[in-house]
Parts: structure tokens; sequence; C-alpha cells
């Protein structure tokens, strides 16, 4: 069976619609594999990390996709949510801060390089 890392690394606060489409193929393909019955995990990473805090409002467009995929839903890089101010939000969503590896002027980042190691696939938007 094939393991996939998927990794949303867009901005929500960058005011385009290609965010949003990036997200969507994210949370589309993360759907496609867990019904395939597929390994896969979603990753938000870099500006990404904001996401969490966008797509668990009621109103926003992938609110319910996000509910259907979030058991696939690793984490957000902590270090990537200090760095975009994305940390309290991700905190109110419950969603974990993974702070696998520690990096100098960070709280810890999530080490995408394990999932390499383990033999995952990564795709990225």
């Amino acid at each position: 069976m094939s393991k996939t890392a998927i990794v949303v690394f867009s901005d929500p606060t960058a005011g385009h619609e290609e965010a949003l489409g990036r997200l969507f193929n994210a949370m589309f393909l993360t759907l496609e594999l867990k019904d395939k019955g597929q390994d896969v995990a979603l990753i938000f990473q870099g500006a990404g990390a904001r996401w969490p805090a966008e797509v668990t409002k009621p109103a926003h467009p992938a609110h319910a996709l996000y509910h259907a995929i979030a058991d696939k839903v690793v984490g957000v890089c902590g270090g990537c949510a200090d760095v975009f101010g994305a940390t309290e939000g991700a905190k109110a969503t419950g969603v974990t801060l993974v702070r696998d590896k520690q990096i100098p002027g960070t709280g810890g980042i999530l080490d995408l390089s394990r999932y390499l190691d383990q033999g995952y696939r990564l795709v990225t938007f």
C-alpha cells in the first residue's frame, strides 16, 4: 500500500483564489486516498499553518470537507505557526502543534524528512 504525506504551504491571508484552490486540492486528494484505504497524512506547514483557524469556521467553504478528513490531519508545524503568527489559532482548533526537531530560532518544527525515511511520497500544495 502506498503512503502519502500531503503538505499545505499556501497562505490563506494571500487574498488570492489560488491559495484556496491549493487547500481544496490538498483536501480532495486526502479524501480520495482516505476513501481508498491508503495511508495518508495531511500537514500544514509554512504559511499554511494559518489554515486550521480558517477551515474550522462553520461559514468557510472548506469547513465540511475539512471535517471529513480531520482524522488524517497530522498537525501544524509548530515553528511555522510561531513564525507566521498562527500558534494561538491552531491551538484554538485543537490541531496538534508538532515540534519534532529543534531548529535555531524556533520552538521546534515538524520534521518532514521522517516521512521520507518511512517511505512516504510527499505532495505539496
